[in-house]
This record gives structure tokens, sequence and C-alpha cells, in this order.
């Protein structure tokens, strides 16, 4: 498939870095927060790109739209963050049209995750459509692409253990925690920033520690009262979190600012700590390392871990490869049969034509012509043409550019007034 919308001059693309090139500072110097995002969608469609969603992970930042040349859409990731077109060509890959698809289906499979099996891409994928969508950013081949992806993580996640047991981030730190920590079911844990991480790690911190001391903060109170009415855990204003500090062991920072939210100024603890930073771009700042009692353990160290759980795992790949293999076939008859659609569509109108114009002269010949059969007929006659086009087209032994070339020649069509 060398074209995938309407313009003969754009090309599908995926432009992005992750973890296997970047490093956290420089994920994070190219990571869209919501307001990132929005100026992002407002630019593009000033500049005229007709379709395009962004994600952003702690481990990748993608755009997938469509384009006359990759550097409109990195162009675009880089107006809206601080990162640069320097930095994004170092560490950066570009995926164009089949090549594009394949590595969307990738990694809405978990197979590109830096945890084997992780699908929290899916529900970013889907929020961002929405977002795309909002803009009036989201044509039919984007939407669609991004349903197949979907169907795809279900039918992975339905039919093999690919993502069994728990995975992720948050279920590598509290594997971590309980890999390093000593009687961790009595240690006092802080976890400051209850967005979807937060939440996750919470979640199998009861479930993995039975833990009874876990404290929650966040910068909005609201939100973390939410989680503790559903935990049954402590929570405390934003306005004590140096003085709740002073009495963790384990503080969990998963806050996802754009700028670090601890320091060592905010640290007087005279006993170990243990900071576990969950966010890109990091909330941590390095200075915590200069004090004695702190030891500082961000996520891709975390995400380097492998245990017996995620090497079982790899026996599902070729499984999941097969389910994206079919999913993807189904895409790209669906995209192939939009190319031909236009041309029979005004095939169907110009036989109508024929139709109508020998009804009416028959009409003048018959006295007791029977309006209502012959257009029955006339219908038929159309509908059965048209189809035995269809099918002729649907035929993977014929060129369809031929074929619809000849077909448009020979019925004199103009198919573009149906695009």
């Amino acid at each position: 498939m060398e074209q995938f919308n309407k313009s003969a001059s754009t090309y599908f693309y995926v432009i992005g870095l992750s973890y296997k090139k970047a490093d956290a500072k420089m994920r994070g110097e190219f990571s869209l927060d919501q307001n990132a995002k929005t100026n992002l969608m407002l630019q593009a469609k000033a500049s005229g790109i007709e379709s395009l969603v962004a994600t952003s992970t702690c481990n990748r930042t993608e755009i997938y739209g469509f384009a006359r040349h990759p550097f409109e859409l990195i162009k675009l990731l880089c107006d809206n963050t601080q990162g640069t077109v320097e930095d994004f060509q170092s560490v950066a890959y570009v995926y164009k049209n089949s090549d594009a698809i394949q590595h969307m289906f990738k990694v809405g499979a978990g197979l590109d995750s830096q945890i084997l099996g992780d699908f929290e891409i899916i529900s970013q994928l889907k929020l961002s459509a929405k977002i795309s969508k909002k803009h009036q950013l989201l044509n039919a081949y984007l939407e669609r692409l991004i349903n197949a992806v979907i169907q795809a993580s279900k039918r992975i996640k339905t039919e093999t253990e690919l993502s069994s047991g728990a995975t992720s981030v948050s279920f590598a730190s509290v594997h971590y925690i309980k890999k390093t920590v000593e009687e961790i079911s009595t240690k006092n844990i802080l976890l400051f920033g209850t967005g979807k991480i937060g939440r996750n790690t919470c979640e199998n911190l009861i479930k993995h520690t039975k833990n009874e001391h876990i404290t929650l903060i966040n910068r909005t109170r609201d939100r973390a009262d939410k989680v503790a009415g559903k935990f049954k855990l402590l929570v405390k204003d934003y306005s004590q979190l140096q003085e709740e500090i002073g009495n963790t062991d384990i503080l969990i920072v998963a806050t996802g600012a754009q700028n670090p939210t601890i320091d060592k100024h905010l640290i007087q603890n005279k006993k170990p700590l243990l900071i576990l930073d969950l966010s890109i771009p990091k909330n941590v700042n390095e200075n915590v390392k200069e004090l004695p009692m702190v030891t500082l353990v961000h996520l891709d160290h975390l995400s380097q871990m492998t245990d017996e759980t995620l090497e079982k795992r790899k026996q599902y790949i070729p499984v999941a490869e097969g389910i994206i293999s079919d999913i993807k076939t189904e895409f790209e008859a669906w995209v192939d049969n939009r190319k031909f659609a236009p041309t029979i569509k005004a095939l169907k109108e110009k036989l109508q034509v024929f139709a109508t114009a020998e009804v009416d002269t028959q009409r003048k010949k018959i006295n007791e012509f029977n309006e209502a059969q012959a257009e029955l007929i006339s219908a038929n006659l159309v509908q059965k043409i048209t189809n035995h086009f269809a099918h002729h087209l649907k035929d993977e032994t014929i060129s369809k550019n031929e074929s619809l070339e000849l077909i448009k020649k020979v019925f004199q069509l103009d198919s573009k007034k149906h695009v």
C-alpha cells in the first residue's frame, strides 16, 4: 500500500522516541503534557495536517499522522516540547506507511514495551484519539487503524498469557521493594502523586506487601481521598509533605510534573530513605544523592528487572504476532476497498443515468408502459453490474490500479467527487 489517504502527496508516518535509545532525561525533554498536546493539535490544524494522534507515556512519545514529509511532524513535536531537532535525530525513529502500521500494532500489543506485555499504552492511545477527534484531526483511516490496534490488544490479552500476572513499572517498583527492603510490612511508605501510575502502584503495594502503613499525598487532595477511600489508606495534605517525608522509610514519587517536585531541601531524615521516582520527566532532583541516608532509584532501572513471569511470557510472542498479522490483513483489505469505493459509486451513478434514459425512451414508445416494473428491472441490473465490477476489483490476482483506470476510461467517470 503506497498511500493511506485521499491526498496523493501525503503519507502515513510514525515519528517518536522510546526507552530503547532515549534515556529518562531525554524522554523528559520530549514529553507532552495536556497543554502541550492541545497546542500541538492547534498548530497541526493551522498547518494543514489532515489527521494526527499524539501519545506520551513514561516510556515513549510518538506522533502518528499524515504528512508530506516526516519533518512536519518532528517540527510539531519539537515546537511543543523542550526537545530539539538535533536531539530527536540522535535517538528517534521514523516509520512510513506499512512499517508505521506494523510499529503501531507492536506497541499496542505490548511487544515493544519496556516490560514485555505491558498494555498501558492502549488507554493512552484511546484518550489521544478522543483528543484528536475533538480537534477534527482524526480521519477514517487513522480511526480505523487505532480501533484495529485496540482489537488486536484485546485478542492478545484474551487468547494468550502475554500479560499474565502483574506488570508495568508499578509492579516492577513493588518487586524491587520486596527484594531490597527487609520487613517490608513494618515500613512507613509515602506515595506522592495519585495519577494512574500512583494508583496502580498503590494497588500493587497493598496486594504484594501486606503493608498497613501507607500514606498518600497529592497536590489536589480530592484525588488522593478517592484512591484512599478505595484502599482504606491515610491521606495527608500537600502542606505536610516535608513532615511526612521525615517519617518515611520508602518514598514513591509519581507526580508527573514537568519539573522536580522533590529535592534535598525537603529531606531531613536521620534514617535510611529509599526513593523511587516513577515519573517522566524525572520528578526527583539528582541532588538528593548528596544526602548520605538516601537511595534514589529511577523507573529505567526498575524496568530492566526480569523475573520468571516475564521470561514465561516470551513463549507467547509468536501467537501475538499471528493475531497482529490477522487483524492487520483485515485493515489492509479495508484500505484497499476504500481505494475503489469512489469509482464503484461513480460507476453506479453512470449506469443509473443510462437506465433512466432508457426507461424514458421506452415510456414514449410503449402505450401501456409499466413504469414500476421497468424501474425495478433497471435497478436490479444496475446493482448486478456494479456488484460484478466490485467483485472483480476484490480479486487479489489482478492489478487494481489498472482495472480502476480502465473502468474510468470506458465509462468516462469522474470518481474524485465521491472521495
